[in-house]
């Protein structure tokens, strides 16, 4: 299977490529939604989080408090490192087990950070959506 890394800049169109691609039955892999998914609650990624950053990281719900979690790694490199240290390798195996389950001749696998990640996905090739300020 040909798999085309879509990436680019935060707000150039991601997500409208990926829609179009999806509207012509093309199978999208979406880092992105991946990473929503796993912190969830109850699942492994959220605890990691919490034992890392503190339970003061969530919301009375027990929900992931996205804005503190913001706040945090955005103010400290190395705190941001952290989270990535979590979050990379689940999102990673996650995206290769999707893939791995499709039958399609190719699919299109949006990795926001794809070339800055330093990730360990291969893709065959790069799809790059980008627009002027």
């Amino acid at each position: 299977m040909l798999k085309i890394g879509l990436t680019g800049g935060i707000g150039c169109g991601k997500t409208t490529v990926c829609r179009l691609f999806a509207e012509l039955g093309v199978p999208v892999v979406d880092a992105d939604l991946i990473a929503r998914s796993l912190v969830e609650p109850g699942q492994p990624a959220l605890q990691a989080i919490v034992q890392a950053f503190g339970a003061e990281i969530l919301q009375a719900d027990g929900s992931l408090d996205r804005a503190k979690l913001r706040e945090a790694i955005f103010s400290d490199p190395e705190q941001r490192r952290r989270l990535d240290g979590i979050m990379h390798p689940l999102v990673y195996a996650r995206i290769a087990a999707d893939v791995a389950a499709l039958q399609a001749a190719y699919c299109l696998i949006a990795v926001p950070l794809l070339l800055e990640s330093k990730n360990p996905y291969a893709v065959d090739r790069i799809l790059v959506v980008d627009c002027p300020q």
